[in-house]
């Protein structure tokens, strides 16, 4: 019960909708009872939406997100207080008949802008997410029987067998399958394996790690759902995924980077993390089978370990990453994370890693995704992938029309970025 709960579909599920047409009734209500000035409940209408509205202007001019603020954001923002304007309104008025449901009205909209805003974004599935805990439980994983370099492509030589299941199966990586994090508070991770990882003796597959944005938790839901789909188009056969935190809270920012404040995210991701699949999952012994991915500052964290160790990573997905880690913050960052060391600041920015070492990336590819209209986080998208092909990087740069830095970039992101690691991986010819 609690994980169905924590995983319901925030998004694209029937949960806003169901709410929507609840703070309708709760409006019915409230108008129904015969108000002694009705001009009152207008007023606190306009007044909640206008309030709203003026809000999310302010913030977006200012970034205070640090993107773009999608329009349908204030128009749910609007929606929300304008109802509980409403609400307030009849709370204070006569008939006294009328409270109770204007109070259920407050309640109900202002959750509903909440929802709607949340829909807006595009970003959150579930509740989980929200608070930052895994939606589902563990789940037993393959035995460990292949870890064999493929003398040739996997997509040349698999044929999916009988019985195989038709989408992959998502887990939480808790217990006595949680991969250790000394010295790093991290979030349980979750895992997905696609349907050729379930079948029996299963073939040795491709992995990434991948990491959301923050604020954010280690939400499988967008990544399992893309590797459901590629699946689904190449017999069964799709990466593997972990994806992991970075953050140990969801508004901590670590930036990447091993520090006396917030522990040693990066040891646990180019040191734990790749130990504990190497004795633990079905995935070549390789670099070149490894893949370290991230979205928003993920992005940024997958830029920097997969331009720093690329003994570990052959393969780097950033999706709509920052240009560098704490790019937001760069003050706080510097002073929290390199004890107040600028040098050290920049010297630890993906495109300083990158100068430093040039040709040591043959054979290595880097795809870099951005939303067209993103302007706070693509240009930096679009330096560092020059950067990455000056230092050796197979480079592919993905524009994705239309999109900014929330929904479609993330979502199509995936898709065109996994699509484009399919053939170095072994995917596809």
């Amino acid at each position: 019960m609690t994980y169905w709960i924590l995983g319901l579909e925030l998004i694209d599920g029937p949960v806003l909708p169901a709410w929507g047409i609840l703070t309708a009734l709760c409006t019915v209500l409230v108008a129904l009872v015969r108000p002694r000035h009705p001009w009152r409940l207008l007023v606190g209408t306009l007044v909640g939406a206008a309030l709203a509205v003026g809000t999310v202007v302010v913030l977006d001019e200012q970034r205070t997100f640090g993107v773009v603020i999608p329009p349908e954001a204030g128009v749910w923002a609007a929606i929300g207080l304008g109802g509980a304007g409403l609400g307030v309104a009849g709370a204070f008025g006569r008939p006294a008949r009328r409270i109770v449901p204007a109070v259920l009205l407050i309640l109900t909209s202002l959750v509903l802008g909440a929802l709607g805003v949340n829909r807006a974004f595009d970003i959150t599935h579930n509740l989980a997410a929200l608070i930052g805990v895994q939606a589902v439980g563990a789940i037993d994983l393959p035995r460990q029987t292949d870890t064999a370099v493929p003398a040739q492509p996997l997509s040349a030589t698999w044929t999916p067998p009988a019985g195989m299941p038709e989408k992959g199966l998502v887990g939480a990586l808790t217990g006595d399958d949680r991969i250790p994090s000394p010295g790093f508070a991290a979030r349980d991770a979750a895992i997905y394996l696609p349907p050729a990882a379930l079948v029996p003796d299963p073939p040795a597959l491709p992995v990434i790690v991948f990491m959301m944005g923050q604020p954010g938790a280690p939400d499988p839901t967008s990544l399992s759902r893309t590797l459901d789909a590629f699946a689904a188009q190449h017999d069964g056969l799709a990466p593997i995924a972990i994806v992991a935190d970075q953050l140990t809270g969801p508004t901590v920012d670590p930036a990447c980077h091993d520090s006396e404040t917030y522990g040693a995210v990066e040891t646990y991701f180019t040191t734990h993390i790749p130990e504990w699949i190497r004795t633990h999952l079905n995935v070549p012994d390789d670099a070149a089978y490894r893949v370290i991915g991230g979205y928003s500052n993920g992005g940024s964290c997958a830029a920097l370990w997969g331009a720093s160790h690329p003994d570990v990573w052959g393969s780097i997905l950033d999706v709509s990453g920052n240009e560098f880690p704490g790019s937001e913050t760069v003050q706080a960052t510097t002073a929290r994370v390199f004890g107040g060391d600028s040098d050290a600041f920049e010297a630890a920015k993906p495109a300083a890693v990158l100068a430093r070492n040039t040709g040591s990336y043959e054979g290595h590819t880097a795809v870099f995704t951005l939303g067209a209209d993103d302007d706070v986080f693509g240009p930096g998208q679009r330096s560092n992938a020059a950067a990455a092909e000056a230092a050796g990087f197979t480079v592919r740069v993905i524009e994705i029309p239309g999109a900014g830095h929330v929904g479609p970039a993330l979502d199509t992101g995936l898709a065109e970025g996994v699509a484009a690691l399919a053939v170095p991986l072994g995917l596809s010819d």
